[in-house]
């Protein structure tokens, strides 16, 4: 028996269908975050690199890179209509620069027929859309070679990074190995120490950033929560946009599907339902 070989609107379980994938050993959110902001229309799902010696070295990202055709081609082949990369150290890891990105990410959705987005490449999408010139960078529990990668990637794209710094170098952490201890989960209320912290050193900054997929422990009975919880909140204390990588792969995804969050949010995704 065989089945056919593509995908006809009336086989599909949702109309529109999402995947993301993320890099290994993080057991991601984006998944749930999204699938709960978006209309009953959409699903989603999610696909984990599998990588058995990785040690998040920006070196194995690069020597991974091509793995991110085998995600394409997967989510192709069952019918997604959007495929989308969380990790934002990627993009600079690749050496491709941020034209190359671009190309990249082009080339891919061609070769398969569905829309490949990047995180790391959606963060400079979404700041163009937004206008803004002037950026400074929230690298939370980034390491100095991923945040200076990042910061960097932004600066090649033509943002202005005014200032740029994680957690240590903002004084909250004595070193980075203890930052590396929390696992990327830290106490509710350092998010909002943080960004203020960060808006003290680049008042002029027309937006602000927070680097990868950081969690604060800001839900209820202190659960988990990524940027994208706290934007709001976040931009009523700083009186400006906030921007994190998680905020810009969701406007990108909704932004490509021709919908919007059927919950409030921060003004990047707000933006989709003007």
């Amino acid at each position: 028996m065989k089945m056919p070989e593509t995908w006809q609107a009336e086989h599909k379980l949702f109309p529109h269908q999402v995947g993301f994938t993320c890099p290994p050993f993080d057991y991601d959110a984006a998944p749930s975050d999204f699938l709960r902001m978006a209309p009953d229309t959409v699903g989603v799902h999610g696909w984990m690199l599998h990588v058995p010696d990785y040690a998040h070295g920006l070196d194995q990202r690069k020597a991974s890179f091509g793995m991110m055709d085998d995600f394409c081609h997967c989510m192709a082949r069952n019918g997604a209509d959007v495929a989308a990369q969380v990790g934002s150290n990627w993009v600079h890891a690749s050496g491709l620069g941020v034209d190359g990105i671009r190309d990249h990410c082009s080339s891919l959705s061609d070769r398969h027929g569905l829309a490949f987005h990047m995180a790391g490449y959606a963060m400079v999408e979404a700041l163009r859309a937004l206008n803004v010139e002037k950026v400074a960078l929230n690298a939370a529990y980034h390491w100095p070679e991923w945040w200076q990668g990042t910061r960097d990637f932004l600066g090649e794209a033509g943002f202005d990074v005014l200032w740029a710094g994680n957690f240590r170098d903002q004084g909250w952490f004595e070193s980075q190995e203890e930052i590396n201890a929390c696992r990327w989960v830290f106490d509710g209320d350092l998010a909002f120490r943080s960004f203020e912290h960060v808006a003290e050193r680049a008042p002029a900054a027309d937006a602000y950033l927070i680097n990868g997929m950081c969690n604060f422990r800001s839900g209820p009975n202190g659960l988990p929560q990524r940027p994208a919880h706290l934007a709001r909140e976040l931009e009523a204390r700083l009186g400006k946009p906030v921007v994190g990588h998680d905020t810009a792969l969701y406007w990108r995804v909704f932004k490509t599907l021709g919908l919007a969050p059927v919950t409030p949010q921060g003004r990047l995704l707000e933006s989709l339902r003007d």
